[in-house]
């Protein structure tokens, strides 16, 4: 069977196939005319799903199912396919629906479409000469996802596609979360206290959700060794594997934790590992762009003392920072830290840390898009007087460098947060962590 066969076969399957089932994502797409939708993120978070919740929204609306084609690039028949073969998918497309063309808007859903050589020109064309929408993603050795929309030029809006928020993590488990999250009975209170205490040890991979704790580590272990072998080293040709893998264990064990690429490198040094700075700052650039972890720069108008400081380094998903702890315990706070830092990403804020000129530190500064700034504490438990009592000095203290940012503390227990509110200073606001995740809005 010829590569244009095996097209013609796949057209054909695909139309006639029912959408794939999967939990829907509360994700939103921005629309902008004669761009595509380039759909980003780590590897298994859920950006094939996210194609098919996309079609079907579509279906649902109307559109005719033969103008919906999902077309899928991992497929080795398709080896050799050239972005001249890419044309084929529209002649074999057009020549069975002619009916279709310039007038019934056709969406074609590109799945790894960046194993194709060229494929960007491809997709510019018929974005400029035929009436369609267009989705690519792909997390691929060939190309990371995050080059799935660069690659485009400025033809392409961006979608990023975390694992499971909160919510959709009580979706997938057929819980429907509160319509105001604010005003909820007693026993749903604690349903959700109980339920958040789990997505904090779970995470929000899609197929890591309600597995034994054995076989989710191993399955997110296997998430990260791909990304390493697969979007690293393949894709870097990176040699400097022992290092890069000690790296990963590093970022990935200590959730939230200050990096220092001078202290590492001492560390790898006084180990017989071979190592330059260069080297280290390049492996880490690698693992951000693969979306394997995320990092947090000093919030300051100063580039140079944002350079020189330390990052706060968090895995994308608290779920990987649990399957490599080293300390034997889980760390609570840790991990829900590590929820909020993805979801203020998720809601679409610049985001860093504070320090101020008295030795207190503020876990993010939350820029938005829009609205105010926010000086936000993440402190899972408050049984500690003292350690709360540093939480809230540190907010009040970064007050004065930030007075437009309006003052956050999030904790766990719904009980212990309506208490303490009651205390804090004016302007303060103490919430359980289920209602802060299920009350926002991701970014559009």
């Amino acid at each position: 069977m010829g590569l244009r066969d095996v097209i013609c076969q796949k057209l054909a399957d695909t139309i006639a196939s029912k959408p794939v089932e999967a939990t829907s994502r509360d994700i939103k797409l921005t629309k902008l005319p004669r761009r595509a939708h380039a759909i980003i993120g780590m590897r298994r978070a859920g950006k094939t799903s996210f194609l098919h919740q996309c079609l079907q929204e579509r279906l649902a609306a109307g559109t005719p199912r033969e103008a919906l084609v999902y077309f899928s690039f991992e497929d080795e028949r398709l080896g050799g396919l050239t972005a001249a073969g890419l044309n084929w998918i529209l002649e074999e497309y057009f020549a069975r629906y002619p009916q279709f063309r310039d007038g019934q808007k056709v969406t074609f859903f590109f799945d790894e479409i960046q194993v194709v050589p060229g494929w960007e020109t491809f997709v510019r064309r018929i974005l400029d000469s035929e009436s369609l929408e267009v989705f690519v993603s792909g997390s691929s050795a060939k190309m990371l996802s995050r080059e799935v929309a660069t690659s485009l030029r400025g033809r392409a809006t961006e979608t990023t596609v975390f694992p499971f928020s909160f919510r959709e993590f009580l979706r997938h488990r057929g819980i429907a979360p509160p319509e105001d999250p604010a005003f909820v009975p007693k026993a749903q209170r604690s349903q959700l206290d109980r339920l958040c205490r789990a997505f904090i040890t779970e995470g929000g991979f899609p197929e890591a959700q309600e597995l034994p704790d054995s076989v989710r580590v191993a399955l997110l272990q296997s998430y990260v060794d791909t990304v390493i072998f697969r979007d690293v080293v393949e894709r870097h040709n990176v040699t400097s594997i022992v290092a890069l893998r000690r790296l990963t264990r590093q970022l990935l064990g200590a959730s939230g934790g200050l990096f220092s690429i001078h202290r590492f490198l001492n560390d790898l040094k006084s180990q017989g590992v071979a190592a330059s700075k260069d080297t280290l700052h390049a492996l880490l650039g690698h693992l951000e762009d693969a979306f394997l972890v995320r990092m947090v720069p000093m919030a300051t108008s100063s580039e140079r003392q944002r350079q020189s400081n330390p990052r706060k380094i968090y895995p994308v998903d608290a779920g990987l920072g649990h399957a490599f702890d080293r300390s034997g315990k889980a760390n609570v706070g840790h991990a829900l830290e590590n929820l909020v830092e993805v979801e203020l990403e998720r809601r679409g804020c610049e985001l860093g840390y504070v320090r101020t000129e008295d030795g207190f530190e503020v876990g993010f500064l939350a820029t938005p898009r829009t609205g105010a700034p926010l000086l936000m504490q993440v402190c899972a438990e408050l049984n500690d007087p003292a350690m709360v009592d540093r939480e809230l000095r540190a907010l009040e203290a970064a007050r004065a460098a930030h007075p437009r940012a309006t003052r956050w503390l999030i904790t766990l227990g719904t009980a212990d947060a309506m208490e303490l509110q009651a205390q804090v200073p004016k302007g303060t606001t103490v919430k359980p962590a289920w209602q802060w995740f299920l009350e926002g809005e991701p970014a559009a």
